[in-house]
């Protein structure tokens, strides 16, 4: 009999799942592989049933001879140990992100003369509907909430992008691309207070509130399902603090980054250069184990964000800090640095991986941008953040499509900036 290859990505089982197997059926005995965690996640298709659950789950399909991983998203590996006489996917892949797998479907097929078969992709309510549950079952707080912990485990590093509003949330959560290994994606957002201070048209000192931050947060987690980690300043008062916590912990929020400063707060980029108060040891611990104490679930996380480099204090007070903070119960470290170079960044992980294996170690490579998320997973990071690309690129776009109006006194010359409003929309989910 003649062997047949499909690869399923997908924790629930719907008729245009089946409508292939069924058309595989049709041309020997067929062979499932299910995609692993960590390509799940490439893929933007969190995993909300383990491997083995998602394993059973096809077996049970009486079109389904033998179930196998694909451990990553290009097939040639598991192509070329099987060597199937076809490979049936859907016809949804021809064109976007997905196309460059296809093609190498195709180059593997031609090796030994397999063949591919596209079966017409079923669009019907049915599959919408499950498709939007699925959706909506992620976007759950309780499901959201926990999810960063799980992406440190599946994930060399956990890829995070600024968002300011429901639609930067929706470009993070839906943006795809190709790559050498195939498609990637962002795994986490960003909420900063900087990039929210900003948006607002005021300055990044803590003057927007936390009720403001907190509608914010809201728009993004109506269109979205990615887990949040918000800029949290410098927490404020302890006995504010704790509520935040509570009200962030409910909302569904993963966690949120506390830094190390006290009175008038200026962002860290500026150095030196203000007056920038570091908090004493003693007292942001307490800060740390006070909201510790006050959440509920152990899902949720507080980041301590260490400001001895910006501050220009050097390693051994920042590592004097990290101890002090991981012992209060802080569940990160995020280390922060304004130099050019990555030096003392690179120095700081070394130091703490030696000390502290499993504590996850965050970075924001905003000043050091041309290091690669490859050698900072190297030297130990679990969490990069982009923190303000989105909100910068978004400027210099609006302000040179106001000025191209004011010159010409008419819209048309400003048109070659703009994409067509349909495509805009077309992110935007309808119920």
């Amino acid at each position: 009999m003649k062997k047949v290859y499909t690869c399923f990505c997908t924790d629930v089982i719907h008729e245009g799942h089946l409508n292939i197997l069924r058309n595989a059926k049709k041309y020997g005995e067929v062979t499932v592989g299910i995609l692993c965690d960590p390509e799940m996640v490439r893929y933007n298709r969190f995993p909300s049933k383990s491997l083995e659950e998602r394993i059973s789950m096809v077996r049970e399909i009486p079109e389904v001879s033998e179930v196998v991983v694909q451990h990553e998203i290009m097939y040639d590996k598991v192509l070329e140990e099987l060597r199937p006489d076809y490979v049936v996917h859907g016809d949804n892949w021809k064109t976007g992100p997905e196309s460059c797998i296809r093609e190498n479907v195709l180059a593997a097929l031609e090796k030994y003369g397999g063949e591919l078969i596209e079966v017409p992709y079923t669009r019907s309510e049915a599959v919408r509907r499950v498709d939007a549950r699925m959706r909506e079952f992620l976007a759950m707080p309780e499901r959201r909430r926990g999810r960063l912990r799980r992406l440190m485990e599946i994930v060399p590093i956990v890829k995070t992008i600024e968002v300011h509003s429901g639609l930067t949330g929706l470009i993070a959560e839906k943006t795809v691309v190709q790559n050498r290994e195939g498609v990637d994606q962002f795994d986490a957002m960003w909420i900063s207070s900087l990039c929210d201070s900003t948006e607002k048209g005021k300055p990044d000192i803590e003057l927007v509130d936390m009720s403001s931050r907190i509608r914010t947060i809201e728009d993004v987690m109506d269109v979205t399902t990615k887990p949040i980690i918000l800029d949290a300043d410098t927490g404020g008062l302890i006995e504010h603090f704790v509520y935040h916590v509570r009200t962030l912990e409910r909302m569904g929020v993963s966690a949120i980054i506390l830094e190390d400063k006290v009175g008038l707060k200026k962002n860290s980029l500026f150095g030196t250069e203000v007056k920038q108060t570091q908090d004493t040891i003693e007292h942001f611990s307490e800060k740390i184990s006070a909201g510790k104490a006050a959440q509920r679930t152990d899902e949720f996380m507080i980041i301590a964000r260490i400001e001895s480099l910006i501050l220009e204090k050097g390693l051994e007070d920042a590592m004097e800090r990290a101890r002090a903070y991981v012992k209060a119960g802080a569940d990160g470290i995020m280390i922060h640095s304004r130099k050019k170079e990555p030096d003392e960044v690179f120095a700081f992980c070394d130091r703490f991986r030696a000390e502290f294996a499993k504590v996850p170690l965050v970075v924001v490579p905003t000043s050091y941008r041309q290091v690669t998320e490859k050698e900072l997973a190297e030297r130990g990071v679990n969490i990069v953040i982009y923190a303000n690309q989105l909100l910068r690129s978004a400027f210099p776009a609006m302000e040179r499509t106001a000025k191209s109006i004011l010159v010409n006194h008419r819209a048309l010359e400003a048109d070659e900036y703009l994409m067509p409003i349909k495509e805009i929309i077309s992110l935007i989910d309808t119920l």
